[in-house]
């Protein structure tokens, strides 16, 4: 489980997912708003380079959700919204997709695998985040992304997650029993503010 505080450091050793202002507060008001309901939406941004995916605004899904699972139910509804996007100017692309987990933290399910899965068919650098409203308080939000390992790769590499602080007992909750290292692994995060901020 990762706490961003708003002046994290990104380290560009590995690729690292920069998320603006907006789009953490969007995220976090959709969260917090479907209490205790999961709710999803698409991650707009752009894939700057081989180390860095910036996420600059996010849109909400017509979905069907409920305290454990959510399931986009209007696949007509993204090219719609895309379609309305790039006609006021915004050139910003899918990079993944959010959701949130409501009072049990950033993992993702099988369901949420085999989502993430059609995502990266579609581009192998799409990424997943997973948001805990319930979690999340006063500048600290609970918040992950993650990518699937390649189904080719035998190998799994043990990578830890990427807490800055962790106030999550690891003893009562193991990441690896719900797939962590196994299927999918973490990737860091970067709060990203403009000058006003």
């Amino acid at each position: 489980m990762s706490w961003i505080y708003k002046d994290t450091n990104c380290f560009y050793t590995e690729e690292c997912v920069n998320i603006s202002s907006l789009a953490l507060i969007k995220m976090l008001k959709h969260s917090k708003a479907g209490i205790p309901i999961e709710v999803m939406g698409l991650l707009l941004g752009d894939f700057i380079d081989e180390n860095n995916i910036s996420i600059k605004d996010v849109f909400a899904m017509p979905q069907m959700g409920t305290g454990v699972s959510v399931e986009s139910i209007d696949p007509a509804f993204q090219t719609k919204m895309l379609d309305l996007l790039s006609q006021v100017g915004n050139k910003n692309i899918i990079v993944g997709w959010y959701h949130s987990h409501p009072g049990f933290g950033c993992w993702l399910s099988g369901v949420d695998i085999n989502t993430q899965q059609s995502f990266e068919n579609l581009n192998k650098r799409s990424v997943a985040i997973v948001i805990d409203p319930i979690q999340s308080f006063k500048n600290r939000v609970c918040i992950e992304a993650y990518r699937l390992y390649p189904p080719s790769q035998k190998t799994k590499f043990i990578r830890e997650t990427v807490s800055l602080i962790s106030m999550m007992d690891t003893k009562t909750f193991q990441k690896d029993d719900q797939g962590l290292n196994k299927y999918y692994y973490s990737l860091r995060i970067s709060i990203i503010k403009n000058i006003i901020e």
